[in-house]
């Protein structure tokens, strides 16, 4: 069984395991794996990773040059997040500014990233929408391309009834095979996806296997964990809330820092995954100040421009998106450098 580990429980080593290889190429030995002992529930290390959708996911930019998808741009930032040691990528979620390309672009960039990462990492790919019928045909496009998953936020703007998002995502889940992790963002969708409705529609839609969780309260991942049990998978969607997320049951985290810094993020919650909270937080005070800076204005932006300054990316956005404000810019950069991200 999977269950996001708390640093209260008592972790013991699992005797008679042998090292297997989990999702990412990570290996762990006898000695890296533990049985969560209070509660009942039993927990190897090589579990928590052989889940579908577990660890460190990050939501991946979205890089233009000249008004175009850069693919060159794109493919070096994959191929930095492997290098790095995340578990997944998302393609164009909000983080790879899906509102501003159109259906061709959207699913060319679902395409290169299945190309990209190459059975390497899992691609977990944004394909929700306001509109059921738009999120059903880039969902099936995402499916066709070759995609691992499907990562459907609440309908924005139009702001459903609890039973108008339970029939949406059921609607998609029908239409597909791909598993859905659902996305909860009240702040961004003026509308929370209901413990009550994920619990109904993990009942219903067996593909619906996870929710990403930015409602920013270990309340709320509490309760999900309490009516969902062990097997739904719980990602944190904000990076300065992942360790306490995880604490209270969440498995890892869907990440825009880890764009910058993907052996880090990955390192944190590896440690808080196998029980050594202590070198998890170090990993998190250490990079806590760029945690919140790179949501100094509105992400994507300050992420682009720190990758800008890392020369990986042009710093290009589409409008409404625009450049930083340069007081705000400095402070990243002032930031990124006292983080060591920087020279």
């Amino acid at each position: 069984m999977r269950f996001g580990l708390c640093t209260l429980l008592q972790l013991t080593p699992l005797r008679g395991t042998q090292s297997r290889s989990g999702s990412g190429g990570k290996n762990f030995g006898p000695d890296q794996n533990f049985i969560l002992a209070k509660r009942g529930f039993c927990c190897s290390l090589t579990d928590f990773y052989q889940a579908m959708f577990t660890g460190t996911y990050t939501a991946i930019v979205t890089p233009f040059a000249n008004g175009q998808l850069d693919e060159a741009a794109l493919e070096r930032l994959i191929k930095f997040q492997i290098k790095g040691g995340v578990d997944g990528i998302v393609p164009v979620g909000t983080t790879g500014e899906s509102p501003t390309v159109n259906y061709e672009e959207h699913i060319k960039i679902i395409a290169l990233s299945v190309k990209f990462a190459a059975h390497k990492v899992k691609v977990l790919a944004g394909t929700g929408g306001n509109s059921t019928t738009e999120a059903i045909y880039l969902t099936q496009e995402a499916e066709k391309a070759g995609a691992d998953g499907s990562l459907q936020v609440a309908p924005y703007y139009n702001k459903p009834t609890q039973e108008g998002l339970y029939q949406h995502f059921k609607a998609i889940a029908k239409a597909t095979t791909l598993p859905i992790v659902l996305y909860s963002i009240p702040g961004r969708c003026g509308v929370e996806i209901a413990v009550d409705t994920v619990k109904r529609l993990a009942h219903d839609c067996k593909n619906i296997v996870g929710i990403k969780e930015a409602g920013g309260t270990c309340d709320r991942v509490s309760q999900l964990r309490a009516v969902l049990g062990s097997k739904f998978e719980i990602m944190s969607g904000d990076d300065s809330l992942t360790l306490p997320f995880m604490s209270v049951g969440a498995n890892g985290v869907i990440s825009v820092a880890s764009n910058v810094i993907p052996k880090e993020v990955s390192q944190m919650v590896n440690y808080f995954a196998r029980g050594d909270a202590k070198k998890a937080y170090q990993l998190h005070a250490r990079f806590y100040p760029l945690f919140k800076d790179l949501f100094i204005e509105t992400n994507p932006t300050p992420v682009k421009a720190a990758l800008a300054m890392m020369k990986m990316i042009n710093e290009e956005y589409r409008l409404p998106l625009v450049p930083m404000n340069p007081k705000n810019w400095d402070v990243l950069r002032t930031t990124l450098k006292r983080c060591d991200v920087l020279d």
